[in-house]
């Protein structure tokens, strides 16, 4: 009794150190709570002052929309990231990361190229599992939160991920094909997002309500719109009349940073759109 005892605390101790291991292995978020952060904090180290044009360089990341709700997001150190990746609407380049989640087939392919060093599903393989990603590739870190998709009449658990990209400084995320209004949990999840990448095609997803209360509750200083455009943009857009500035991009390209994250919220619709 006493030796079998021991076997099980021995064996609950290594579960329990194995877990920690784990758990100090995955990367702190900068876009949660400090609460949720402070075990796993990683303290700040303080370099030579850089000048000002590099330092600006460091801190710019590049948004793109490239069609339907395929963005690339590139990084400071020129991390090339597409989401929602079907293989039809690409980069110029290669991407070194690409998430895709499979509601349609224009969100997703089995078939990526194989110079894409890290392929990100929304979903898990195993049924009722959750798709689990920490994937730290130069300067960016990327995770997810899962959510459920609509399916054969019903709902699929777990179907769906909210991509989120942590790269200087910003927490951008990217709301896939979400099918559902957010609880507290998912919300606590994801954390603080800056740039918000959210679909707007009245229906498909979710009703311009819906969606546009989740928009809000996130309360991220930009909102990058895709999936659709023509009436049900606008009917999103609506939405937030006078509680938005509304604007449309100049350039392709979106060039963000920390220094320039609009003080009021802003709804950028992307050219092309």
């Amino acid at each position: 009794m006493l030796r079998t005892f021991a076997f099980a605390c021995l064996s609950a101790g290594l579960s329990f150190s194995s877990a920690l291991a784990q758990d100090q292995a995955r990367p702190a978020s900068q876009c949660q709570a400090i609460a949720n952060a402070l075990p796993r904090v990683q303290f700040a180290s303080f370099q030579p002052p850089t000048p000002i044009e590099a330092r600006r360089s460091l801190e710019e990341v590049r948004i793109r929309w490239i069609g339907h709700s395929t963005y690339s997001i590139e990084t400071p150190e020129g991390v090339l990231i597409a989401t929602d990746y079907s293989g039809y609407h690409r980069p110029q380049r290669i991407p070194d990361v690409v998430t895709m989640n499979k509601a349609h087939s224009t969100h997703y392919t089995l078939s990526p190229e194989a110079g894409i060093k890290h392929v990100l599903h929304g979903w898990s393989d195993q049924p009722g599992r959750k798709a689990e990603h920490h994937v730290v590739l130069g300067d960016a870190y990327i995770r997810n939160v899962s959510t459920d998709i609509r399916a054969y009449g019903g709902f699929e658990e777990n179907g769906n991920s909210i991509f989120i990209f942590e790269v200087a400084g910003l927490c951008i995320g990217h709301l896939g094909h979400l099918h559902h209004e957010l609880s507290d949990g998912h919300y606590t999840e994801i954390g603080r997002l800056d740039v918000l990448m959210v679909p707007t095609d009245g229906g498909l997803t979710m009703g311009p309500d819906s969606m546009s209360r989740v928009v809000q509750r996130l309360r991220s200083s930009l909102i990058l719109p895709m999936h659709r455009s023509g009436p049900p943009l606008e009917r999103f857009l609506a939405m937030f009349d006078g509680k938005y500035d509304i604007a449309y991009a100049r350039e392709p390209e979106i060039v963000v940073s920390l220094r320039n994250l609009p003080r009021k919220p802003q709804i950028l619709v992307p050219q092309g759109l």
